[in-house]
């Protein structure tokens, strides 16, 4: 999902594939934000990602905050027994969706000479897990993409993050089959120190943080939000 927004009319364009999902996202915020529209986008298509980023500039006049969120789990299975269809799925959307995502955002804000992207990674952009070595090296290279990124545009009024949540509860840990099985479940969460799965919200406040001026001086940075997963 590749969120745009214009900071100062305070309004959003949501870029996903349609589904049940996010016509629901879309009946919640549009009970806030009347105004807010949706782009059915598929984010590993490039021709779709420009047309997205164009509907959301014809429309608001500007792309001041993205948010790159779009995000899939996979096929399980050890590296050597991995199918080509299930990495280059993965990495299709994962990282790939990102740079097609990045490259039209910062080409809009480089004329406005400002802007904000946050870039959705994860725990595992920086360390390994077996079984998932497509989404462990997507992620990997979602965190590069940003801190690369962040050093060319650093003079041009433009900040670019990322966050790396732990386990969230969310549906893909429900599709990935791990908050549908309690035994697999109890041991995702065992191996967060706080004994818990994060909360969506606590993603969000994140993205808030680093979408607003309050971190004004913070660009290229990865943001840990996993209840101390990584500090074990």
């Amino acid at each position: 999902m590749c969120v745009g927004c214009s900071q100062r009319r305070s309004q959003i364009a949501i870029a996903d594939m349609k589904s049940a999902i996010t016509d629901d996202a879309m009946d919640a915020i549009k009970k806030e934000n009347p105004k807010a529209i949706f782009i059915e986008c598929d984010v590993s298509v490039f021709v779709q990602v420009q047309t997205a980023i164009e509907k959301v500039v014809s429309t608001f006049g500007s792309l001041d905050i993205a948010l790159n969120n779009a995000g899939i789990g996979g096929e399980s299975n050890k590296v050597g027994d991995m199918t080509e269809q299930a990495w280059l799925k993965v990495i299709g959307v994962n990282l790939n969706g990102v740079f097609n995502c990045m490259k039209h955002e910062l080409s809009q804000m480089a004329k406005q000479k400002k802007g904000v992207i946050v870039n959705m990674a994860s725990i595992l952009g920086k360390v390994g897990f077996a079984t998932s070595a497509h989404y462990v090296a997507a992620k990997h290279g979602v965190i590069g993409l940003t801190e690369t990124a962040a050093l060319e545009y650093a003079t041009e009024g433009i900040r670019i993050n990322t966050i790396c949540p732990g386990f969230i509860d969310t549906p893909l840990l429900a599709k990935g089959g791990i908050t549908d099985h309690p035994e697999v479940k109890q041991h995702i969460i065992a191996l967060h120190p706080m004994n818990r799965l994060g909360k969506s919200e606590e993603i969000a406040n994140g993205f808030i943080f680093l979408a607003s001026d309050d971190s004004s001086f913070i660009s290229g940075t990865a943001l840990t939000i996993d209840g101390g997963y990584l500090a074990q």
